[in-house]
């Protein structure tokens, strides 16, 4: 090949390549976002309040379209979504799939928390710190963004006012969760697992006596109308996990996958929980507004409690480290 010819060559190589850069640039991409929460919730809100960001930061070149309520698969199946590639990005309840996340569980023991507090601001960024090293093997299959821990569940009832653990028993209640499978006998009450979506319902009718929910999911699920008494201080909490589709991630522009890492972890996991924080308030204020009457645990009746309860901790923790997890190592730093 002449000079003149290789020199050719090698414009339209560049050219080309220039090409394919601008194309990359001007190219919009849009991601799908599932999760089984409604409109209303949290979640919704803060997942566009994320959208917004990503959409004002890539100049219209990256978009996130989410699908609330259920839309794209039932609770149970968000993580799946996300793994499988139906959903890009999904919102996942570790407790709508007992045993198949062992480790971030264990966050849901009873009375377990970070010495820094139990509002979803401390626990939401203390672990998504830990995720890379504690959780990404059993999240398998997906890119963790970040994670997030509601206040502690509090016990919700239609007509029993529970004022002493020995009123738990024979009790129906509405739960998620393994730690919670296990909190509600050992209290004498009966746990069934109903679609967050159905408690309203279920408690309506009669098929269930109580629920177990932070104030602000309450208030997303309407359940003010229905319950008359909730009891204080929360036992335990629940565990999220934003994750997404690694492939999909690894198919986008070098530029927006900086964005995504800048936008989400644990900055974004302190400023979520913030927000549920703020919602837990409005929660509780919207159950008042509701005349649910609100007690709260005497002293000795929470020690007896926490008593009944610790055996559950223990148990957990011996099981785990029997199968080679590394669970006191991760308690102890969760709750530093």
């Amino acid at each position: 090949m002449s000079v003149t010819r290789r020199a050719i060559s090698a414009g339209l190589t560049a050219a080309a390549i220039c090409a394919s850069c601008s194309l990359a640039l001007a190219q919009t991409f849009e991601l799908k976002v599932s999760h089984y929460l409604p409109p209303n919730h949290t979640f919704q809100k803060e997942l566009l309040r994320w959208g917004e960001e990503l959409a004002t930061q890539s100049g219209g070149r990256l978009k996130l379209n989410i699908y609330p309520a259920s839309q794209l698969g039932p609770v149970n199946r968000q993580f799946d979504l996300a793994r499988n590639g139906v959903a890009d990005i999904a919102v996942g309840l570790h407790g709508a799939t007992p045993g198949r996340y062992p480790l971030t569980e264990l966050v849901s023991l009873p009375y377990m928390r970070p010495a820094g507090g139990s509002n979803s601001a401390v626990t939401s960024q203390r672990l998504s710190a830990l995720a890379s090293e504690f959780l990404a093997h059993e999240h398998q299959g997906l890119k963790i963004l970040w994670m997030a821990v509601t206040n502690p569940l509090m016990f919700h009832t239609a007509n029993r006012q529970i004022k002493a653990v020995a009123d738990f028993k024979g009790l129906r209640i509405r739960y998620a969760g393994e730690q919670f499978a296990q909190i509600i006998p050992a209290l004498g009450a009966v746990p069934l697992p109903v679609p967050p979506a159905e408690t309203q319902d279920g408690l309506a009718k009669g098929i269930i006596d109580g629920a177990t929910f932070p104030y602000e999911a309450t208030k997303s699920f309407d359940l003010g109308t229905v319950v008359k008494y909730s009891l204080e201080p929360g036992v335990s909490t629940a565990t999220f996990a934003v994750v997404m589709n690694p492939a999909k991630f690894d198919g986008l522009p070098d530029d927006l996958k900086a964005l995504i890492e800048k936008t989400t972890g644990s900055a974004r996991a302190t400023q979520f929980g913030a927000a549920f924080d703020e919602s837990e308030k409005l929660g509780r204020e919207y159950m008042l507004a509701k005349n649910v009457q609100i007690t709260t645990l005497a002293d000795g009746e929470l020690n007896a409690m926490k008593t009944l309860l610790a055996p559950i901790v223990d148990k957990a923790v011996t099981a785990l480290e029997a199968q080679g997890k590394p669970a006191k190592t991760f308690i102890e730093a969760y709750t530093r």
